[in-house]
């Protein structure tokens, strides 16, 4: 596949150490990055969303971190045409394109070579839905969605009310949506570690996010962007929104962040068995990680 652009991509779930193995190898083949995470798009959440720091970053140019607005909304239609851009400027810089993150919708779309084409907003049409939303909850979406599609039903959580709206106008309107052969010759680097040690990582890292001041964080960003803002579903901000509401108390709230945290790893793992010719890298020992994975990226180079 010499033909092909080749792009790497550091897959794993949260937790396991992609940012900083991704920082090393980009260092090592005059890479540039660009993340897969639907939340660290966003300004101004970032104790949530662990982002990396700019002394994290080690000078490599990073892509897709505080690009919109809290305010407004980012699909994966979006992502994957920004993502296309970005991949096609790093590669006119002779460097190596590096995709980091954990959000499988987006990985899986660009792996799969999803092509989104010319798939419209309907803006009144959504502002309908969610109106619906607000009055009826997402059961009563889901149910429509399962009376015109039940097959993309099937695929959407039911609980993620951006997604069930997007699923909602592609059922409606129809979408040039189509599945095609992959435009690059992918690697595909996946992060782990034994499972009771990453959760062990994680339960840290929530304590952490708290002691950094995940709390007043969030309080600050409801007041800012309400309740309703995309990023506040996600998980650390939706349990805090919990506490500031009064419906859990703060040992709760660290308790139910560690939970759906490790539940979402979880899945994660899971998204990553589905995926074909993964290479998996035990980050348990980074210094022995990353000889590892130099040598895949070296050997796939060749190719």
């Amino acid at each position: 596949m010499k033909d092909m652009p080749k792009v790497l991509f550091i897959l794993g779930p949260t937790g396991a150490g992609k940012s900083s193995l991704a920082v090393d190898l980009a260092l090592k083949f005059n890479g540039e990055i660009i993340s897969a995470d639907s939340v660290q798009i966003f300004k101004e959440f970032n104790i949530g969303s662990a982002k990396v720091t700019e002394e994290e970053k080690k000078g490599v140019v990073h892509y897709g971190i505080d690009i919109i607005s809290p305010k407004e909304t980012f699909s994966v239609y979006d992502y994957i045409n920004y993502t296309k851009i970005k991949i096609g400027e790093i590669l006119a810089k002779g460097k190596l394109p590096i995709i980091v993150g954990g959000t499988g919708l987006y990985v899986k779309s660009l792996i799969e070579g999803y092509n989104f084409g010319d798939t419209e907003r309907h803006d009144d049409f959504r502002a309908m839905l969610e109106k619906d939303l607000e009055e009826k909850g997402k059961e009563y979406l889901f149910n429509k969605l399962k009376s015109l599609d039940p097959v993309l039903a099937s695929k959407i959580d039911k609980n993620n009310p951006v997604r069930l709206i997007r699923a909602l106008e592609i059922a409606t309107f129809g979408s040039k949506q189509t599945k095609k052969s992959c435009d690059y010759d992918f690697k595909i680097l996946a992060v782990c570690m034994d499972r009771q040690e990453l959760y062990t990582k994680l339960n840290a890292r929530v304590d952490k996010m708290i002691k950094d001041g995940l709390i007043e964080e969030v309080k600050n960003l409801k007041n800012k962007y309400g309740e309703q803002s995309q990023p506040m579903k996600a998980i650390g901000y939706k349990e805090v929104l919990l506490y500031l509401n009064g419906s859990l108390s703060k040992k709760e709230t660290i308790e139910l962040i560690k939970q759906h945290t490790r539940n979402y790893a979880k899945r994660q793992l899971t998204f990553l068995r589905g995926l074909e010719n993964v290479t998996y890298i035990d980050n348990l020992d980074k210094e022995k990680a990353l000889i590892t994975a130099i040598n895949e990226v070296e050997e796939w180079m060749k190719k």
